[in-house]
């Protein structure tokens, strides 16, 4: 497959369910909580789909609806109030048209969150491996999306033609306690509004020899971006800026299955893809209040507040290049060894949160650009697939080496005007390789015992930017761990079925292990490593369609973070020495907590 720009790291695909020709439902209600710690409420969850025909054969429906209402996971310690509550609302709804030789497909999505701000835990105050923290200020989100596609699929010749067009528009607000201390020191809100539109149009025909699939593609989407920074102790003025960007993407594709003998087969495929942003962006500095998103920030001449700084800038720039895919792949009776290369591009782009005016335009003068570059990525995998005759058995292996030039990252560093200072830059080019493997075993007819494990060896080839932080590029840099690569993931699982009565009881016991890793590029923020175990049991009863759950998530009780952002505020345990992989930071730093030990039960029925 051929997934298009932005997916060196693979795709997610999140695909809706289609309308069903029979008439057909599913509902499942859930509550899970930190039964056995004392910590925040409750969790709430229902939802349910209807599916089928309202003309037989002809046109088909599908409805579907999700409520979840959090009261909030965590204790806030600084007036021990639940943190973490929220509320979700989502519906969905589509309808397929059946017209002979013409299928149209239609989907319509509409997504409501709201709910309190991050639970930010410093680590000048507190230890890492608990769930405490104390914010004077919960903080606050709201997301609202409509989503909606029309698909059309008619055979024409010896193929068929798809068109699939897509529409999405987002707004979303978000208020945080950045400095994760009982007082306030940083407080920051955002707004973003975002409107798309897309369109692909395919042809793919099946011959003697294989598959063949072509086509293209156009995006286009406005984006705005406002953020709002308070931070009395350094600065009496509010801070206000963003960006805005006009985004348009054009591709052509063509994708080929050629089957060079029964079981061997060539994979080749290539893309062309042109993309063009025109920016509008507003320095985040003290300055009167304006919003980007309501076009009231200013990006020409000077900041009244600041005469000798600039308010922004405005600029376009454009990115073309072709992403070329060939593998092959050889299948023999229960199994099949693949080989294949990609080359891949995330696209270039602009840095809407600039704090460093002076020096964002120092590199600018000296050569640079006002965009930062697109990150080059070639991937080269081998591996297998392998099953027993008796199919008990089933083993997974690949090896893969990855080589990114122009590495994009966004370099957060503690900066004692603004906060955090955020900078993106292309830093570096670095080489990645993996070895990964996954196995099944059905140790009897009720038994089924699973394994997976991957290792990964991760470095730098050159380094071009400080990203140590110690004012010069050299070997300490490249020494450094790139961020977000966990050395060692490993885990297992079991999954027990036996009948009972007229109906059947299936367990369920999964272990997964994450080793360390890097959150920022210094290395001075990072995430611990986590054993995460979780267990399900399920009693399938004798109506057709109803069972009943209770289940645990994270039972060993293990603290996960969602980053480790350095800060500038000292506390107790601030060392005033930044190391990288240090217990405590050198003066704070902001790590947003996750959910602990969850034990749940649920009931769901389907027919």
């Amino acid at each position: 497959m051929l997934f298009g720009r932005n997916v060196t790291g693979g795709a997610v695909l999140v695909n809706t369910g289609n309308p069903t020709d029979e008439f057909s439902g599913k509902f499942r209600a859930a509550v899970d909580g930190p039964l056995l710690e004392d910590r925040g409420g409750a969790n709430y969850t229902a939802s349910g789909v209807i599916s089928g025909p309202i003309v037989e054969d002809t046109l088909l429906f599908k409805l579907g609806g999700y409520y979840n209402k959090d009261e909030g996971y965590h204790v806030n310690l600084f007036d021990n109030s639940n943190h973490g509550e929220a509320e979700t609302f989502i519906i969905r709804g589509a309808l397929e048209a059946r017209l002979g030789a013409l299928n149209l497909l239609g989907k319509l999505d509409y997504f409501e969150s709201d709910g309190d701000g991050p639970a930010g835990q410093n680590g000048n105050l507190y230890d890492r491996g608990t769930f405490d923290f104390a914010i004077d200020f919960p903080g606050s989100y709201g997301n609202e999306i409509w989503t909606g596609s029309l698909k059309a699929e008619a055979d024409i010749g010896p193929g068929t033609l798809t068109n699939i067009f897509g529409y999405r528009k987002y707004s979303g607000t978000t208020a945080g306690d950045i400095d994760s201390f009982p007082a306030f020191l940083f407080h920051s809100d955002t707004e973003t509004e975002q409107e798309q539109f897309s369109n692909e149009l395919r042809y793919a025909v099946s011959t003697g020899l294989g598959e063949l699939t072509f086509g293209g593609f156009w995006f286009e989407q406005d984006l705005a971006y406002t953020e709002v920074r308070d931070l009395p102790p350094a600065s009496p003025l509010t801070f206000y800026g963003g960006g805005a960007q006009d985004h348009e993407v054009l591709g052509a594709f063509a994708n080929a299955n050629i089957e060079v003998t029964r079981d061997l087969s060539v994979i080749a495929g290539i893309r062309w893809s042109r993309e063009e942003k025109d920016a509008r962006v507003t320095y985040i500095r003290p300055r009167p209040a304006c919003s980007v998103v309501d076009g009231t920030c200013p990006t020409s001449g000077t900041n009244p507040f600041i005469p000798t700084e600039n308010n922004g800038f405005t600029d376009s720039d454009s990115w073309s290049n072709w992403s070329p895919k060939l593998g092959l792949q050889y299948e023999f009776p229960r199994g099949q060894v693949y080989t294949h290369w990609t080359r891949g591009y995330r696209s270039g782009g602009y840095n809407f949160r600039i704090t460093a005016p002076a020096a964002f335009e120092a590199i600018v003068a000296n050569g640079g650009d006002f965009s930062f570059d697109e990150e080059k990525v070639d991937n080269y995998e081998i591996g297998g697939k392998f099953q027993t005759d008796s199919r008990d058995f089933t083993l997974n292996l690949a090896a893969y080496v990855t080589k990114i030039s122009e590495m994009q990252r966004e370099v957060n560093q503690a900066s004692g005007t603004s906060g955090v200072a955020q900078s993106i830059f292309n830093t570096a080019d670095a080489t990645i390789f993996g070895v990964e493997g996954e196995a099944r075993m059905r140790v009897s007819d009720s038994l089924l015992v699973t394994a997976n494990a991957g290792i990964i060896d991760a470095s730098y080839d050159e380094v071009r930017f400080d990203i140590s932080g110690d004012g010069q590029v050299n070997a300490a840099d490249e020494a450094l761990a790139l961020p977000r690569v966990p050395e060692v993931t490993f885990g297992a699982g079991v999954i027990h079925d036996v009948p009972l009565g007229d109906g059947s009881l299936v367990s369920r016991l999964n272990m997964q292990y994450r080793d360390e890793f890097a959150y920022t590029d210094s290395n001075f923020g990072y995430v611990e490593d986590i054993v995460n175990l979780d267990a399900n049991i399920t009693w399938n009863t004798g109506m057709e369609g109803l069972a009943f759950s209770i289940y645990g998530k994270n039972l060993l009780d293990e603290a996960q973070y969602g980053g480790d952002t350095q800060l500038p505020f000292p506390g107790p345990q601030s060392t005033f020495v930044n190391r990288p992989f240090g217990v405590n930071p050198a003066f704070g730093s902001f790590r947003p907590l996750s959910k602990g030990r969850q034990i749940g039960a649920e009931v769901t029925f389907e027919f």
